[in-house]
């Protein structure tokens, strides 16, 4: 099978186009699907259902869109379950809303403006530099200015908006010096323009517009993937759910329950509610919250949570939480507060700017207080103050870190891994210690079974009691059977919830169940027991990735919510002595920040939604592409292959990154020291000025390709 990939702009890519295109619908989350031919498979089912206008899969989003007015979530989740494929309901209004991109959009066009305006304003400037005369000259200026200032009103208001933001509380950033260098630069030319002076800066003052735009546009790609990973925990709830109301079913909203009402859950269904069953028994999918690698039987009294699936038997139960009084959406706000408090951390190019702001007005000041004790000329100081300005502006800073975070990720995607947030790599440099998930991150997530010790005719019992039940240990025990062998004529066979599948077999009673220590075994007849070995398979490239960490230095743990016995037997095998059992999301939560209180900076490798808030919490966070959409949300890098082995490239890659950035810091410190002398002499022209700006900036930008 091919492994699934797609561009970072792809999975950036808002979902509300997806529901623009089909008209608005339903929005479903596959999981499963890894190829072209899923893609084939999943709208072709969806499209023989009636009622159903049209379905289109995102791959790299891992989500279908089905247009379908008049039909419930649920049915074509049962349809996609016949096809073999796993589905879940997401509120479609609730993706849109956090996936819009209008930020980019915006600095895309403010982008486009900057640069075209320059590219004319730079043909008029030639001509002036050419030698044109007094008359031509001054009206190249004005169509310059007419150009220009309207160019710059529109493309700087960005930093015009930031630099504002910072002096109504007092404080300096880096848009400061550059909404002031941009602001005096145009005014000043529009004087000297209308005082028919031979020195305009329109050009420079586009042209470091230009530039700066281009930094921030690239710093807004690579966080533009990261989308709140509350949102998309409250997504995953059902949008409807059924209730019943005087023994009569009723499609309802969700939003809609309340404490003590009953609903009807169906196979395949997620909870949308904390509640106690009253009536049925089934079997619960717990591993995406706990991460228990085995279903749990459940029956009447016992209690069930938000978020875990029902398996196989129709179920009734009454809601005991509802809303934002959920385990789910609790765990949401525990999350949107740890996002926040990561959110915290200071980037390399923040900790320059707080330097190079108050350096920058400090220098420009006391050039204009110096030229006018020299000179007396007021003009003449405050064209130099302003040339200091220009050619100190921050551009070559400005592009820094978001220059090398792009040549940075375009390699990591190159290898399978896609980077949403903009500093995860600088926090990736400084982790010392690693926290893996088990089941489905060092794991593949489901037990593999060991028939080698059957002969044929156990085998052919076992494929019919297998192939007669939907539970998941009797899938992966009929998937490990050879498909030439055929079932055995087994008589009478019956699910037995929470024990197994029994039958008869030439008159002897056969079974394929759990035992009392909760091994799996077949039994035939009174006195044959044959345990099934059942054993978790460790991922591809985790034994590579472990031992890679290991060599570097970095501690290694293994925070799992499933039972002591496969998460040691785990542990062994990967020889991490450091893991703990039994965790639950906010147990996870509390042994991070015992590790941190520490002085640890901790690397999280989870994906289910019981390590979302892990993720979360942790200094910077990894998750597979097979995760859940909530655990890729709170993930700082995803990886796109099924291969733990990519780790290494990307902690190398992080830590090659963070010395390209500071590489570039000294770049433009050096450019500086250079630059300034210069422009305070007095021997800085506008066209000096902007090609030592410009040819700062691509240095630093050459440098940060080193990386690819």
């Amino acid at each position: 099978m091919t492994t699934a990939t797609a561009c970072p702009g792809c999975i950036a890519m808002p979902l509300a186009q997806e529901i623009a295109t089909s008209g608005g619908g339903t929005v479903l989350s596959l999981p499963g699907i890894h190829c072209a031919g899923c893609i084939g498979t999943v709208e072709k089912t969806l499209a023989q259902i009636p009622g159903v206008r049209a379905a289109r899969v995102n791959l790299s989003r891992k989500r279908v869109t089905v247009e379908a007015p008049n039909i419930l979530p649920a049915v074509l989740v049962d349809r996609l379950a016949e096809a073999g494929y796993d589905a879940l309901p997401l509120d479609s209004e609730m993706m849109a809303a956090v996936e819009t991109d209008s930020v980019g959009r915006g600095l895309m066009l403010r982008l486009a403006v900057a640069g075209f305006a320059m590219m004319n304003v730079m043909l008029f400037s030639v001509a002036v530099w050419s030698g044109a005369s007094e008359a031509t000259r001054t009206m190249f200026h004005w169509i310059s200015a007419a150009i220009a200032v309207p160019a710059l009103a529109y493309s700087a208001e960005v930093f015009f908006r930031q630099a504002w933001t910072a002096l109504r509380v007092w404080r300096l950033n880096m848009d400061v010096p550059i909404s002031l260098a941009i602001i005096l630069a145009a005014g000043l030319s529009v004087y000297e323009t209308a005082m028919g002076s031979g020195h305009v800066y329109f050009d420079a003052a586009l042209s470091l517009t230009f530039f700066l735009l281009v930094g921030r546009y690239l710093d807004h790609r690579t966080r533009i993937a990261a989308r709140s990973a509350a949102q998309e925990l409250s997504a995953l709830i059902e949008p409807f759910v059924t209730r019943i109301t005087n023994g009569e079913p009723q499609a309802i909203s969700t939003k809609d329950l309340r404490v003590g009402d009953c609903i009807l859950l169906v196979a395949g269904t997620r909870l949308p509610i904390d509640g106690t069953i009253m009536g049925g028994s089934s079997h619960i999918d717990r591993s995406a919250l706990t991460g228990e690698s085995m279903p749990v039987a459940v029956t009447v009294g016992d209690t069930v949570t938000a978020g875990e699936i029902n398996l196989t038997g129709r179920t009734e139960v009454r809601a005991t939480a509802t809303g934002e009084d959920t385990s789910l959406a609790q765990i949401a706000s525990l999350v949107e507060t740890a996002e926040g408090a990561r959110n915290t951390y200071t980037a390399l190019a923040d900790v320059a700017a707080k330097i190079y702001a108050p350096a920058v007005h400090l220098t420009a000041l006391i050039t204009f207080i110096g030229w006018i004790i020299v000179s007396g000329d007021p003009a003449r100081s405050l064209n130099v103050a302003i040339s200091v300005l220009i050619i100190t502006c921050p551009c070559a800073l400005g592009l820094a870190v978001p220059a090398v975070m792009t040549a940075a990720t375009g390699r990591l995607f190159r290898h399978g891994l896609l980077v949403k947030n903009g500093t995860a790599l600088e926090r990736l440099a400084e982790i010392d210690t690693v926290v893996f998930d088990k089941t489905g991150t060092l794991t593949q997530g489901h037990a593999a079974i060991d028939t080698a010790e059957f002969d044929a005719a156990e085998l052919a019992i076992m494929a019919a009691l297998a192939r007669a039940s939907d539970h998941p240990v009797s899938r992966a025990v009929a998937a490990a059977i050879p498909s030439s062998i055929p079932s055995a004529d087994v008589q009478d066979i019956t699910e037995h919830a929470g024990l197994g599948v029994s039958g008869r077999y030439h008159g002897e009673r056969v079974a394929l169940g759990r035992d009392d220590q909760g091994s799996t075994v077949l039994t035939l007849g009174d006195h044959s027991v044959k345990q099934i070995p059942m054993r978790e398979t460790l991922r591809d490239g985790a034994q590579e990735a472990v031992t890679f960490l290991k060599r570097q230095g970095l501690q290694t743990h293994i925070f799992s919510g499933d039972q002591p016995d496969p998460v040691a037997r785990i542990a062994t095998d990967l020889c991490i002595a450091n893991f703990q059992s039994n965790m639950r999301p906010t147990d996870k939560q509390a042994a991070l920040q015992a590790l941190a209180q520490n002085g640890a900076k901790v690397l999280m490798v989870g994906d289910g939604l019981n390590d979302t808030l892990a993720l979360a919490q942790a200094h910077v966070s990894i998750s597979p592409a097979s995760a859940l959409d909530a655990s890729r949300a709170a993930s700082d890098i995803v990886l796109l292959r099924h291969s733990l082995g990519e780790l290494a490239e990307v902690i190398a890659t992080a830590k090659s990154a963070k010395a390209r950035v500071i590489e570039n810091f000294f770049i433009a410190a050096g450019y500086n020291a250079i630059a300034i002398p210069i422009a305070v002499l007095g021997f800085a022209t506008p066209l000096g000025a902007a090609i030592a700006m410009s040819a700062s900036s691509i240095t630093v930008l050459l440098n940060a390709l080193r990386l690819r």
